[in-house]
């Protein structure tokens, strides 16, 4: 019986990495942290097992997040880990190389493109093609970008925040800001140390800004009592921390995107940015759940702000779906690559 290659879409942040398989959908949805032995560097965990490791491992075994800014910091254990969850997902021991799609920030540089290309050809890929995050992310939350007309999609990843205005399958404006919920984690860790001079960690910053953190004055704030390590004694001391000094500490980052969403709206065609005006504007990513973010834009833009359905699948579910595509998406590549060799 003729079998087909196995078909994957692939989500490859900051914080987290997801996996769409064609006919199965997403199949796996794991933290893109990796634990290496440190002197041999060889892989002991991938995702939830090494993030659970990160800040508790001994000195023998060393955590990575081998990607920043939603581009690739560390290459050998970016292909390390997409071989593991390759492994995990199709079968170490495949007769077909799986053909994978792998999302990138839309501003990318080649140098970047080409290293995420090969770190997946590396990992075992058959085929690798990349698609613009911003384009994935509107497929997966259902945007008629195929249609004439502008749809504006914001999509706040972790390392990352992508806008732009898509309309008949294309990017016609576009901006990438190096900053997401990683950024907004490190505000509210610089904001703890500085202002009860508490030391605390990734984690405990992120359950922080999902708990109590917000981009708009909320109804009712309310407070969350906070462990770390005293700076000065270095001894682990509790404090509690409010809704209002969360929202102040993340209002650099968060006003930074907004600022690069205004300035997407200003450069898009006025025929397209009416009909932004009536579709308004979708928010996709985890950044996307932060608490009136929604708010703040929709009173920053004077637009109607929604959040998708499932703003953290988004980006996986739309490289999954453009995977039907994906003889069309690899003749583009390769006419892109005749015009620049000709």
């Amino acid at each position: 019986m003729f079998r087909l290659a196995p078909e994957l879409g692939v989500d490859l942040g900051t914080a987290n990495i997801l996996v769409y398989m064609r006919g199965k959908g997403i199949v796996l949805r794991e933290p893109s942290v990796v634990a290496l032995a440190r002197q041999s560097r060889n892989v002991l965990a991938v995702g939830e097992p090494a993030e659970q490791m990160v800040g508790r491992a001994p000195r023998d075994v060393v955590t990575v997040r081998p990607l920043s800014d939603g581009v690739i910091a560390d290459y050998t254990t970016t292909q390390k880990m997409l071989a593991f969850l390759f492994d995990r997902i199709v079968g170490r021991k495949r007769l077909l190389r799986p053909r994978v799609l792998v999302s990138v920030p839309s501003q990318v540089t080649g140098v970047e493109k080409r290293a995420v290309l090969q770190a997946a050809r590396e990992a075992g890929a058959g085929e690798a093609l990349t698609i613009a995050e911003p384009m994935a992310a509107a497929i997966g939350a259902g945007l008629p970008i195929s249609q004439p007309g502008g749809n504006l999609v914001v999509d706040i990843g972790g390392g990352a925040t992508d806008i732009a205005v898509l309309s008949l399958d294309g990017l016609v404006v576009s901006e990438s800001l190096r900053a997401g919920g990683c950024r907004m984690d490190a505000a509210i860790q610089r904001h703890v140390k500085a202002a009860h001079s508490l030391v605390i960690g990734d984690r405990t910053a992120e359950e922080i800004k999902i708990k109590i953190g917000s981009a708009y004055p909320l109804e009712r704030e309310t407070k969350l009592r906070v462990r770390g390590q005293d700076l000065v004694s270095g001894l682990p001391r509790t404090v509690e921390v409010s809704s209002e000094e969360v929202r102040g500490a993340l209002s650099e980052p968060v006003l930074a995107i907004v600022e690069k969403v205004r300035h997407v709206l200003e450069q898009t065609p006025p025929e397209l940015a009416a009909d932004v005006i009536e579709r308004g504007l979708v928010l996709t990513g985890g950044g996307a759940l932060l608490r009136g973010l929604d708010q703040l834009l929709a009173a920053a833009t004077r637009i109607p702000v929604t959040v998708a359905e499932d703003p953290l699948s988004c980006v996986a579910l739309g490289a999954g779906r453009a995977l039907e595509a994906y003889p069309a998406l690899r003749e583009r590549a390769q006419s892109k690559l005749r015009v620049s060799h000709g």
